[in-house]
């Protein structure tokens, strides 16, 4: 008589989409109280000028739009090429297109939004993500080469245009610089919950009906059309008039030239790196052993503990407690490597690992206002496309070498991708204590000289 081992499939608690909502909400609701009196603004502030209010709800439209697009090709696309029947193999490679482009086109899109104007970029961002959706529709399969290439290019720009057109505009409008503050977070917040709402969009759009593939590609032109119109009519910029001589000499003097610069983009590289590693190697540790879980459902945990790292940062940054941003990045870094170190090195249990990567998120919502903070503080508007262009690239390149080796060639475990993980995050702690030891000093704008 054969012996029958049924297997389970883990499956998460529902309660805690619950909890974590509560707890974002709650956050939220508690800053007012947590927050300086003295405090010139605050999100809640009912003084705010109309103006400033109007400006901040536009942008965050616009940028929650943008984040729908990504997210849906985020969550849709490795079903989408499994539904068309391509392997893993070709799935690396896929990765391996889009990390490639982004390596060399990193620098090249975030000098050209600083001189042409990121408006102007930002429109590109939106016609890539309709060419995409259409090339979807009318080729079965797509081209996996071109469908990467657009959009790595388009992720690209998501990850540094929109942020930097705000600051710019912000300053322009002559808004509160200390409003900035809550603008960084609330964009975290924003783009995580697009996000969550993206996946329930493309699960709802696919139902249980594994041939309607083309209908989320239908919702990216829709939604792109609808950014392209609200970014012509809803926005308007004056580019820079430097020229590109200019400009080289100005980026030379004012970024490669600032040692505090350099600290800070090495500190955003080592987070890009981390958590790049983190997407691509998640799911696989999760399931490890044959284990059965539905990971569709323990992708929004981690989303809304962004969020709710995201509520921590005021917390942190105002009111009769704050801290130094850079004393804050040291331990958030440090506890960063801690999390990702126990994933690397020691054998958990799925509710373990998933608690873990939980914290990890929280840490990284708190850590990404944090750094766009810092940005404001050392970099100048007029150079800030191209600083993030630049740290962006050796993240770039080290993602796409830990692919190759790691699910191309399997020279390198998972582990030991991890563990790089947790080097570059030990040495962004580095870089942000030494940035706090050298301080701040006030920058002149370039363009004033």
């Amino acid at each position: 008589m054969g012996v029958v081992v049924e297997s389970s499939v883990w499956e998460l608690n529902p309660s805690i989409f619950i909890f974590i909502f509560v707890c974002c909400c709650f956050s939220i609701f508690l800053f007012p109280h947590a927050s300086n009196l003295n405090r010139t603004s605050t999100i809640f502030d009912h003084g705010t000028s109309h103006s400033f209010l109007r400006f901040r709800r536009n942008f965050l439209l616009l940028y929650s739009l943008a984040s729908v697009m990504e997210g849906v090709w985020s969550v849709f696309g490795e079903y989408e090429l499994a539904s068309y029947g391509i392997g893993k193999e070709n799935m690396v490679q896929s990765l391996c297109y889009g990390y490639t482009t982004a390596l060399f086109a990193a620098p090249f899109l975030g000098v050209l939004s600083d001189l042409i104007g990121h408006k102007k970029v930002s429109l590109i961002f939106c016609i890539l993500h309709f060419i995409v959706g259409v090339w979807k529709k009318i080729a079965e399969p797509p081209s996996m080469f071109m469908t990467a290439i657009c959009l790595s290019l388009a992720n690209t720009i998501f990850s540094f245009s929109f942020e930097t057109w705000m600051v710019i505009q912000h300053e322009k409008q002559e808004h509160r610089l200390d409003s900035l503050n809550d603008t960084f977070w609330l964009m975290t917040f924003f783009e995580s919950a697009c996000f969550i709402a993206s996946q329930m969009l493309a699960n709802w759009l696919i139902g249980n009906n594994t041939e309607k593939t083309a209908a989320p590609s239908s919702a990216v032109i829709f939604f792109a059309a609808i950014c392209f119109t609200f970014i012509t009519r809803g926005w308007a910029e004056t580019p820079g008039t430097a020229s590109l001589k200019d400009y080289s000499h100005s980026f030379y003097a004012y970024i490669l030239g600032d040692k505090r610069i350099w600290l800070l983009a090495w500190a955003q590289t080592c987070l890009h790196f981390s958590i790049g590693i983190f997407w691509i190697l998640w799911a696989p540790t999760v399931v490890a052993d044959g284990r059965e879980v539905q990971l569709g459902l323990i992708y929004p945990c981690f989303l809304g503990s962004r969020m709710l790292g995201s509520t921590v940062f005021p917390c942190f940054t105002s009111g009769p407690s704050s801290r130094r941003t850079e004393d804050c990045l040291v331990f958030a870094y440090i506890i960063l490597a801690l999390l990702l170190c126990i994933v690397a090195y020691d054998y958990q249990e799925i509710g373990v690992l998933v608690t873990l990567f939980c914290l990890f998120h929280a840490c990284v919502g708190f850590v990404l206002p944090s750094l766009a903070r810092l940005r404001t503080m050392y970099v100048p508007n007029e150079l800030r496309g191209g600083m993030m262009g630049f740290s962006l690239a050796p993240a770039n390149a080290a993602i796409l070498l830990s692919v190759l080796q790691g699910g191309y060639y399997r020279n390198v475990g998972n582990s030991a991708l991890m563990a790089f993980g947790v080097c570059g995050l030990l040495l962004a702690a580095g870089c942000m204590h030494a940035l706090k030891q050298w301080g701040k000093q006030p920058y002149n704008n370039w363009h004033k000289q």
